[in-house]
């Protein structure tokens, strides 16, 4: 998706700004508006997870989480964990570096796919080191836009008040769970664009019917709102 559809689409489902956290690369340019924010950021690929990097403009060279954190507080940037309980069920698994995180995304709208208590789990990480949280819709397809809201109350529509707004801590955080097609269809993507061989292909394919299978069988479960 480019820049220009994903704030127009955010726009059209009420929202007042978004935070682009490619992974691993930065926004070139950041364009600004009088009634929309875009918040420039990152989602550095580390050995504990990945890392979103809020406000930052320069792209993070290294993947070593302690260092990443480093980068991020250099730039006057942000460090939240995202994620943090995707691949893992081990909740003590961040605690030795919670102290150096800024905050918790405890929404993400992809996360309980592989793990059925990842954003719950998150929330209580989150509770137990009292750090400010956010949602993510980890969004790679145009209809996820939108699947992770953070509410703030911030005095003005600004890269600083936003960032103070978040480190106060959100109001809460709503989303809804994104439909297995869109991981899928963001998959499918990434072969084509990567040439990927038969192999992967062919595992791309059932990878497929098993997204649909999920959806078929999986009843919606609405919109969530999640107090902080």
């Amino acid at each position: 998706m480019s820049l220009s559809e994903i704030v127009a689409l955010a726009r059209e489902r009420g929202l007042n700004g978004v935070a682009i956290c490619d992974h691993d690369r930065v926004l070139d340019e950041v364009p600004e508006f009088d009634d929309f924010l875009v918040i420039p950021a990152t989602e550095v690929s580390t050995e504990r997870g990945h890392l979103l990097g809020l406000f930052v403009r320069e792209p993070i060279e290294t993947r070593k989480f302690s260092e990443s954190v480093t980068a991020i507080h250099a730039q006057g940037g942000l460090a939240v964990i995202a994620h943090p309980f995707e691949h893992s069920t081990d909740a003590n698994r961040l605690d030795d570096v919670m102290s150096r995180l800024d905050g918790v995304e405890i929404w993400n709208s992809r996360a309980d796919r592989k793990n059925k208590s990842a954003n719950a789990m998150a929330r209580e990480l989150a509770q137990k080191w009292k750090k400010p949280v956010t949602a993510g819709s980890d969004a790679h397809v145009p209809e996820e836009v939108g699947g992770g809201v953070t509410v703030l109350e911030a005095d003005e529509l600004s890269l600083s008040a936003v960032k103070a707004a978040l480190l106060r801590g959100a109001k809460q955080v709503e989303g809804r769970r994104g439909r297995a097609m869109c991981v899928a269809r963001s998959q499918k993507t990434k072969r084509e664009k990567t040439n990927a061989g038969v192999k992967r292909r062919v595992n791309g394919m059932l990878f497929t019917v098993k997204c649909a299978l999920q959806d078929f069988t999986t009843r919606e479960d609405g919109w969530h709102v999640m107090d902080r």
